[in-house]
């Protein structure tokens, strides 16, 4: 594959669309994978909340339409290097207010683009990928209520990382319920410490100037940073 590969222009003609309710619910995402004009690769993210689930039962991304993919099919299918499929996975947010693009059908699975995200060497090792911090691309606004428990990893230089998603991928088994004493699973590096709290505000997670700093724990849950500029506070 040629660095002349180009992923689709799905963020040309962009909306708002508000999600209430979705701590808990299952969602998937497609990443279309390939070489940015500077030669490192950039992830072009799909998500499928809001759609996949007529009767509103909560899960968007419904097992059969996850496992029919073929992954080498789809990357062939739009001429790039490779295809990615990150779920399924359960919200850890209460709302979402998230900028989305074109809608796509993944051979049944119908997602909406949503972000653009620096892929990191190592996708889908996550030995290689667990507590490194990537960089997203998004304008999308992402709030845990006042009352409702964040689960909240800090690192050794003082900063903050509040659970977005919990990952059904490397153990499905995994619970949103279990996430209160997930500190136990974990194999934490040095200096690095989790806790379970119930937030006495509203947190809001907010890009600075778009960007969204991005990393997962070493079972996949994915967190982002909050603090500074990226939160209205940090818990």
């Amino acid at each position: 594959m040629t660095h002349s590969a180009k992923v689709p222009n799905d963020d040309a003609d962009t909306t708002v669309m508000r999600f209430d309710g979705v701590r808990g619910q299952r969602y998937a995402e497609i990443i279309l994978i390939a070489p940015a004009e500077t030669g490192e690769m950039i992830g072009s993210i799909y998500n499928t909340t809001g759609l996949n689930d007529p009767d509103g039962a909560g899960d968007t991304c419904p097992q059969p339409l996850l496992d029919q993919l073929d992954m080498r099919v789809l990357a062939e299918e739009y001429g790039i290097p490779s295809v990615f499929k990150n779920g399924p996975r359960l919200w850890c947010l209460d709302w979402m207010d998230i900028v989305v693009g074109r809608e796509r059908d993944f051979h049944g699975l119908k997602a909406r683009w949503c972000m653009w995200v620096d892929v990191p060497t190592g996708l889908g090792h996550q030995e290689e990928v667990a507590y490194k911090p990537i960089t997203g691309r998004r304008d999308t606004h992402l709030g845990i209520n006042n009352g409702s428990p964040a689960f909240i990893l800090d690192d050794p230089d003082g900063d903050t990382w509040v659970m977005k998603s919990v990952s059904l991928i490397i153990d499905p088994h995994q619970t949103y319920d279990a996430m209160t004493n997930l500190g136990e699973r974990l194999q934490l590096p040095a200096g690095w410490s989790y806790r379970a709290v119930t937030l006495e505000q509203d947190l809001v997670l907010t890009p600075e100037n778009g960007t969204a700093r991005i990393l997962q724990d070493d079972l996949g849950n994915t967190y982002d940073r909050v603090g500074g500029p990226f939160s209205n506070y940090k818990p």
